[in-house]
C-alpha cells in the first residue's frame, strides 16, 4: 500500500488502457478493501487480457465461466459481467470522443482538482464532479460506477489531488 501511495495514487493518468483498468478495479473493490484488489491486480490483468477492451467486449459464456472459477480475482458474477459490459461502453466512448481520456477528464475541466485537506476525515467520499461522472457513465451503459466509486477512481487517476497537505506527495502533484 505504501508503494502504491508513493508511486501511483493521485498521479495524473492519461493512458486509455490504464484508465479503463483502474475503473474496472475500482468497481471490483466495491464492498471490499482496496488492499484486497491491489494484491489481486496482477491476477486481474492476466484474467482480463491486460484489460484490452476489444478482447473483453467479445467474452462469451465460456470465458465468463472461466473467470468465475479463477481464484485470483473476486468471483462475483455481477462484477465480472459488469467488466464485460463496461468494455463495450468504453469502446463506444472511444469511438465518440476519440479517446476515453478526453471523455473522462472533461469532468474536471481537463486538469486535476487540488484540494487542501489537513485531516483524512475531511476527505469526501464523493463530489459534484463524481456525481456527474457516475450519472453519465451509467447513462452510457457502465455498471459499478456509483459516485463513491467514481470519486475513488478520480483520486487514484490523479483527477483529484486528495493527498493531505502534510503528505510529501501533495506538493509533488500540485
Amino acid at each position: 500500500m505504501i508503494a502504491y501511495h508513493d508511486r501511483e495514487w493521485g498521479v495524473p493518468l492519461h493512458d486509455d488502457r490504464a484508465l479503463f483498468e483502474l475503473l474496472i478495479l475500482e468497481g471490483a473493490q466495491a464492498g471490499l478493501s482496496w488492499s484486497t484488489i491491489l494484491r489481486k491486480r496482477d491476477a486481474y490483468r492476466a484474467a482480463f487480457d491486460r484489460f484490452e477492451a476489444r478482447k473483453m467486449a467479445r467474452y462469451g459464456e465460456a470465458k465468463l465461466a472461466a473467470l468465475m472459477a479463477d481464484a485470483g480475482i473476486v468471483r462475483n458474477r455481477l462484477k465480472i459481467a459488469a467488466a464485460v459490459a463496461n468494455a463495450r461502453a468504453f469502446l463506444a466512448i472511444q469511438k465518440e470522443f476519440g479517446t476515453f481520456d478526453s471523455y473522462i477528464w472533461q469532468f474536471t475541466g481537463g486538469r486535476p482538482l487540488t484540494n487542501r485537506w489537513r485531516r483524512k476525515e475531511q476527505v469526501p467520499a464523493r463530489s459534484a464532479e463524481s456525481d456527474a461522472m457516475s450519472k453519465d457513465l451509467a447513462k452510457r451503459g457502465f455498471r459499478f460506477v456509483g459516485s463513491t466509486i467514481c470519486y475513488a477512481f478520480m483520486q487514484a487517476a490523479g483527477m483529484v489531488n486528495d493527498h493531505l497537505l502534510t503528505c510529501f506527495r501533495y506538493e509533488d502533484l500540485k
